[in-house]
């Protein structure tokens, strides 16, 4: 099952083309890998898929509801808004700066989604949000706020955080790239942990070990088109494309 389709996607900033024809699917249970250098369009395409973008023109699908597909004149057309909220249920997004509260507690931040959105119960959501952070090894800082947690720490508590509202997709933007390599180990664990769960996940990255190593499928973009995709295996091993050898060619000599 296609848990998303997006097909032809299309996105300008000030006239500039930022992403030229993209499409992706992912089906239930899989991790699709994006990678690309800075600028390829990786960041924007998650941003449109997640709603916090819309796109010119293109079709999207997520778990068999259309967000967005082509009028008649060629532009996007989107669902109307409940429907596009309702989308917004099926998705879960960590940034890569973990867009935390400050003013909230860990246990707050975690439950405060759904309590409000999917009207659980305090008790309900507290309960859900205790399992998760023995999950994420932060059990004991429940009561801790953001200011006095560790960037990994953040980070794992921004994972904890989507997976509260129980998406059936879960968006990494680059989600190691505020982090230094210590720290970067933690929250690829995480990831790693959830990969082996059968978690759906498209995770943006430049950790191409990551890649390489966990992702079912990798695409590798560069000015705002897919330039190749395929399993890791053939796009780390048997590339056909002279851009995306260049790309990869500092990771392969490690």
């Amino acid at each position: 099952m296609h848990i998303l389709t997006a097909t032809n996607i299309c996105k300008s900033f000030d006239g500039t083309k930022v992403l030229n024809g993209i499409s992706i699917e992912v089906t239930k249970g899989q991790v699709l890998a994006i990678i690309g250098p800075s600028g390829s369009g990786k960041s924007t395409l998650l941003r449109c898929v997640t709603q916090l973008e819309t796109v010119d023109s293109g079709e999207i699908t997520i778990c068999g509801e259309r967000l967005v597909k082509n009028g008649a004149d060629g532009k996007a057309v989107y669902s109307d808004k409940a429907a596009c909220s309702k989308i917004g249920l099926h998705i879960g997004l960590v940034f890569q700066n973990f867009n935390l509260f400050p003013h909230l507690s860990v246990m707050q931040n975690i439950t405060e989604a759904p309590i409000r959105v999917l009207h659980r119960s305090k008790a309900e959501a507290e309960a859900a949000a205790t399992e998760l952070l023995k999950k994420m090894d932060l059990a004991d800082k429940a009561d801790a706020y953001p200011c006095q947690l560790s960037g990994g720490q953040q980070q794992r508590v921004s994972i904890a955080r989507a997976l509260a509202m129980n998406p059936d997709i879960l968006f990494f933007d680059e989600p190691t790239s505020a982090l230094d390599p210590e720290l970067t180990g933690e929250i690829l664990k995480v990831i790693r942990e959830l990969a082996a769960e059968h978690m759906t996940m498209v995770v943006v990255t430049h950790e191409m070990k990551f890649a390489r190593d966990v992702a079912d499928y990798v695409v590798f973009m560069d000015n705002g088109t897919i330039i190749e995709q395929g399993n890791p295996e053939q796009l780390f091993g048997n590339t056909q494309n002279d851009r995306t050898k260049a790309f990869l060619s500092r990771f392969n000599e490690e």
